[in-house]
């Protein structure tokens, strides 16, 4: 899962639809637990009791002053300050501690591409093709553009692949960037929580669509302060 953004319902919808689906065992998060939204302790804790791995990504560092909140927009810039007056120190060591990739079994995981894991979002099929020389594993993981994509290495550019929700898609030998879409913040025009299943037992990775109660989300992010667009913007899934 990528990009959940302090948005707890939504975190809370996508663990239940997996744990229905027999697939609660281990989570992967690729950079953005905080930022945005109105609960970056709750996620940071949910996160924290599960066996997990976890990249960084740019609001996770931004939050904690590893990268400038120059380089956001305003109203990104206030969700970084307010999310680090509700972190305690220890949740502020957890952030600063993420590594910008990791590597599990045959996924490499980065926030936003393998050749630059903070701040690349891979947009085109160009920026993609372009990747798949930064990194060794059949497969890479990434975040970042809160919508959900599948492409394979091409000769000269990479390919798009089709992932319907709720199909399972099997894995084979052609090499592979896969975004899972964003918990809680999708772009997609889809507002529901996008995530992936991977079964290893039968090397097949499922992307699924979860609605989740939107308006509680919004509702606990006026009452924090958190700018209007932020919340609106939800709804809309922008």
């Amino acid at each position: 899962m990528a990009d959940i953004h302090a948005n707890l319902e939504a975190l809370d919808a996508v663990l239940a639809d997996a744990r229905e689906h027999g697939a609660a065992d281990q989570v992967w998060c690729l950079g953005d637990t905080v930022g945005y939204g109105p609960d970056p302790q709750a996620c940071i804790d949910t996160i924290l009791g599960m066996n997990h791995g976890a990249v960084a990504g740019n609001h996770d560092w931004a939050t904690v002053g590893k990268v400038s909140l120059a380089d956001f927009n305003p109203y990104a810039a206030a969700a970084c300050r307010w999310g680090l007056a509700q972190l305690s120190p220890e949740h502020v060591d957890y952030l600063t501690s993420l590594p910008l990739r990791g590597e599990r079994g045959p996924f490499t995981l980065v926030h936003g591409s393998p050749r630059d894991p903070i701040w690349e979002y891979i947009l085109s099929l160009e920026a993609a093709q372009a990747c798949f020389h930064h990194f060794a594993t059949p497969y890479c993981l990434v975040g970042h553009s809160h919508i959900p994509f599948i492409c394979r290495q091409g000769k000269e550019t990479a390919e798009p692949m089709e992932m319907p929700v709720g199909v399972p898609f099997p894995l084979g030998e052609e090499r592979l960037i896969i975004n899972p879409g964003s918990v809680g913040q999708p772009r997609d025009g889809d507002p529901r929580a996008s995530y992936i299943i991977y079964d290893e037992e039968r090397s097949s990775l499922e992307l699924r669509r979860v609605p989740y109660d939107l308006a509680a989300t919004q509702r606990r992010m006026r009452l924090a302060g958190l700018p209007e667009s932020l919340a609106e913007r939800l709804q809309h899934g922008q």
